[in-house]
C-alpha cells in the first residue's frame, strides 16, 4: 500500500513529478513532449471537428460552402483578380472622312486661342473660346493666363491628322508652334475638348 504524505499525495506521484526536475535535460525533454502532445491534439480536434461553427472566418458562408461541396450544386467560379481592361482607343478612319465642321471648329478655336491683343482681359479671352469649347474644357482653360501663350497668330490651314467616328485631331500651325486640337462631337455640335503642342 503506498505511503501517504501529510498532504495526501502518494510517494509515487511525487516521484513522477520529481523526475523532470532532477536535470535541465530531463526538464527540456519533458517540456518538448508536453508541447508536442498539445499541438497534435489541437490539430486532431481541428481536423475532425465540424467546419463553419461560427467561430472561424468562414462562419457566415457555412451554408454556401456546404452547398458548394454537394455534387448536384451548381458551381460558380469566384474571380479573385479583375481581368485586364484593354486601352480604349477610337477606331481610326481615313483622313478624308474628317467632317468639314470639325476642321473649321479647330481653326476658329486656334484663332481665338493665340495670345490676344494687349489690354484683353483673361475673361474676354475665355469668352472668345466659349462657342467652340466644351464646358468641361472651358473650366480647365479658365486657369490659363493668355499673356503667357507664345503664339500670336495662325499661319496656315488646318488639316486633320487623326479621325474617328466622334472625334478628330486637327493640326493648326502658328507662328511659334503647331497645335494638335482635339475636336469632339457633342449635342451642341463639334467642340474642342483639348490640345497638344508640337
Amino acid at each position: 500500500m503506498p505511503i501517504r504524505t501529510p498532504h495526501g499525495r502518494s510517494a509515487a506521484y511525487r516521484a513522477m513529478w520529481a523526475w523532470p526536475l532532477r536535470s535541465p535535460l530531463r526538464l527540456a525533454l519533458t517540456t518538448a513532449v508536453v508541447v508536442a502532445v498539445a499541438v497534435g491534439a489541437t490539430f486532431a480536434i481541428a481536423a475532425l471537428g465540424p467546419r463553419g461553427t461560427g467561430n472561424g472566418p468562414d462562419a457566415s458562408g457555412g451554408t454556401a460552402a456546404s452547398a458548394a461541396r454537394r455534387p448536384d450544386a451548381p458551381r460558380t467560379p469566384t474571380p479573385t483578380v479583375l481581368p485586364p481592361v484593354p486601352e480604349l482607343t477610337p477606331s481610326p478612319l481615313p483622313l478624308s472622312a474628317a467632317p468639314d465642321a470639325a476642321v473649321e471648329t479647330a481653326a476658329r478655336w486656334a484663332a481665338a486661342w493665340v495670345r490676344p491683343r494687349p489690354g484683353t482681359t483673361p475673361q474676354q479671352w475665355l469668352d472668345g473660346l466659349r462657342r467652340t469649347t466644351t464646358d468641361e474644357y472651358l473650366g480647365v482653360l479658365s486657369g490659363v493666363d493668355p499673356d503667357n501663350i507664345p503664339a500670336t497668330r495662325v499661319t496656315g490651314e488646318p488639316r486633320p491628322v487623326r479621325v474617328a467616328a466622334r472625334s478628330v485631331q486637327v493640326e493648326v500651325p502658328t507662328d511659334k508652334l503647331k497645335l494638335i486640337v482635339l475636336v469632339v462631337r457633342t449635342e451642341d455640335g463639334w467642340r474642342v475638348a483639348g490640345y497638344d503642342r508640337e
